[in-house]
């Protein structure tokens, strides 16, 4: 096995072996609570530029398939586990988690301590590290490499993952809905659940402007997840949407994007949510979702209630029963929403897939 080191921006040190590919890689460390859905993870353009440590302790045992991926590649910059699976046991499976990670030229490190990196992020917050397969420098060395690499805050990313050219995800069954989506990292998952609706939903570039989005002939408007500080967008293309009253609906970064466009401001989050068991809060009902988070940032707004903004009166819909972070933003005038987590996800939980029908019936009102 070849020697491996993970090396953290503060000094902190973590040895292993060597997994997937070889060589050295740089990101922002983070950690992800899942238990399942690692393929989905892994294929996530939200995670660019991250290296993700997964801190459920057995990884791989389904293997890789192609079915399950969110998008054509691998997007995370690296990748921590504790034990690899010996043994690929999924009747789907069409090669080892390991061998994918190599192929797609993923640097990726096995290491007995992933409580103890988590607990030391959750302590201190995200920061940036780096993956080095058979070191041959001081750690010192290594870790002032480390605090060279960018930092996540103020890094733009969309253009990074977004298509460069428009496509159409043609609506299951009769096309009632036209949405133009603006892809800011698209997950693949997400199209799909529309169409599965009967929306037709043309995809565009995220440099898309206002006339691009109406030149489809929307019934509705959707921005996607993506990567990156939500603080360096622009976001005068989605204020002249909710300006001409079109349905908006908005996730993950395209809640931060609405955030924004509503005038709130957007701030870091100390170490982030990426799992599979948030609990949110629907503050108009009380009930409570168990939901799928990739963020590490966060939208900064009042939750006592309405609040005045250039489009009418919003509020803050959802919020995170953890730490009372705002996950969701609704116009109340019913035109224009978002969510902070993921309905979409491949992998489950499946508690908020409702969203896309309240889009629709947001639409449907809209066609009256």
């Amino acid at each position: 096995m070849t020697r491996a080191v993970l090396v953290l921006e503060d000094g902190r040190v973590f040895h292993g072996t060597s997994y997937g590919a070889e060589g050295e890689t740089f990101g922002e460390m983070v950690f992800n609570t899942g238990m399942t859905g690692y393929q989905e993870t892994l294929t996530d353009p939200s995670y660019h530029r991250q290296i993700v440590a997964m801190t459920a302790p057995h990884i791989g045992n389904t293997g890789v398939n192609d079915e399950d991926p969110e998008s054509g590649r691998v997007w995370v910059a690296g990748y921590v586990v504790r034990e690899p699976s010996r043994v690929v046991s999924n009747w789907r499976a069409t090669r080892s988690l390991g061998d994918y990670l190599k192929d797609q030229g993923v640097v990726g490190i096995a290491i007995p301590g992933t409580r103890a990196l988590t607990r030391h992020l959750r302590e201190r917050g995200a920061m940036r590290a780096g993956i080095f397969s058979r070191p041959a420098r001081p750690v010192e060395e290594l870790v002032e490499r480390v605090r060279t690499a960018p930092s996540m805050v103020g890094a733009d990313l969309t253009g990074e993952v977004a298509t460069t050219e428009p496509y159409v995800v043609p609506a299951i069954g009769p096309k009632l809905y036209t949405v133009a989506a603006i892809d800011l990292g698209m997950k693949a998952m997400t199209p799909q659940r529309m169409a599965e609706r009967g929306c037709e939903v043309h995809v565009l570039p995220a440099t898309a402007t206002f006339d691009d989005m109406m030149a489809v002939g929307p019934d509705g408007v959707f921005f996607s997840n993506g990567p990156g500080d939500p603080a360096t967008a622009d976001v005068s293309a989605l204020r002249k949407v909710l300006e001409a009253k079109v349905p908006f609906f908005g996730i993950c970064f395209g809640n931060q994007l609405f955030g924004r466009a509503l005038g709130l401001s957007t701030y870091k989050l100390r170490y982030g949510h990426r799992g599979v068991n948030q609990p949110v809060q629907d503050v108009r009902t009380g009930k409570v979702e168990i939901s799928s988070h990739n963020h590490g940032f966060a939208v900064e707004a009042p939750l006592g209630g309405p609040f005045e903004t250039p489009y009418g009166l919003a509020e803050v819909s959802h919020v995170n029963l953890n730490d009372r972070c705002v996950e969701g933003l609704r116009l109340l005038d019913g035109r224009a929403f978002s969510v902070q987590y993921h309905p979409e996800a491949a992998a489950g939980p499946h508690d908020a897939a409702y969203l896309f029908d309240e889009f629709c019936e947001v639409m449907n009102r809209a066609q009256a």
